[in-house]
């Protein structure tokens, strides 16, 4: 059963887009913060606007890319912050190029921080979770998990990864009370767009915003704790690009 003093969540890529919004979303439902990002100017602005709401908001700049570190680092967070009963995974990048043309270091870290750090990341919170015999793990997936989309291969490949980790993760846990959701939301209109990692013309007019993306992840999370939403499927009513 969940926790009937304010809950406390734990999200990662909290400095813009997704993360952002889905930090003042719960802020706004009263869930207390811990962020997680690389900019800590940014971090701080989402903290100072979570705080105005009421909640608590420490943050916390971690590069979730330095794989061998992740898991400590992290684990460090909890020993600061105390227990956590809400992961919400939405740090991640994407790259457009052929397969056949992507280099290695790209390739590994597209895999690195959508997959590896995840894993990570979760390792380290699954002892408190199982100890409190709660919790909620979503991991920000993408349409990209359920379908390919030509010169997405690498990113297309990490999220059909987080897919099969998340499905095998909600498996394992389900014994525990804890529940485990793919969120897979189509184009979102996020800063991964201005980074220059991305080759194409987008409409980004019709792409859902951060906002919408939130909302859902707040529904998920406020379910009754013996109901599940075990894969989310959010599209932009225009399609998927």
């Amino acid at each position: 059963m969940l926790p009937s003093s304010p809950q406390r969540a734990l999200i990662t890529g909290a400095s813009s887009g997704i993360g952002a919004a889905t930090a003042l979303a719960l802020a706004q439902a009263g869930i207390n913060l811990v962020l997680v990002g690389r900019n800590q100017e940014k971090l701080a602005q989402v903290a100072a606007k979570a705080i105005a709401l009421g909640v608590k908001a420490p943050t916390f700049s971690l590069d979730l890319a330095d794989i061998p570190n992740v898991k400590a680092e992290i684990t460090k967070v909890l020993d600061q912050v105390g227990p956590v009963q809400i992961l919400i995974n939405s740090a991640g990048i994407a790259q457009t190029a052929p397969l056949a043309e992507m280099s290695l270091e790209d390739w590994q870290a597209i895999i690195n921080l959508n997959v590896t750090s995840i894993w990570q990341c979760t390792q380290a919170l699954i002892p408190s979770l199982r100890s409190q015999r709660c919790g909620t793990i979503i991991n920000v997936v993408s349409i990209a998990g359920q379908q390919v989309f030509s010169n997405w291969g690498a990113y297309c490949t990490s999220k059909f990864a987080l897919m099969g980790f998340t499905k095998t993760l909600a498996a394992e846990e389900r014994q525990h009370g804890i529940r485990v959701i793919a969120l897979c939301p189509g184009a979102v209109d996020t800063p991964i767009w201005d980074q220059g990692t991305i080759v194409g013309n987008f409409d980004r007019t019709s792409m859902l915003s951060p906002e919408s993306v939130a909302q859902s992840i707040l529904y998920a999370i406020q379910l009754p704790p013996q109901a599940l939403v075990e894969e989310l499927v959010l599209m932009p009513l225009g399609g998927t690009l």
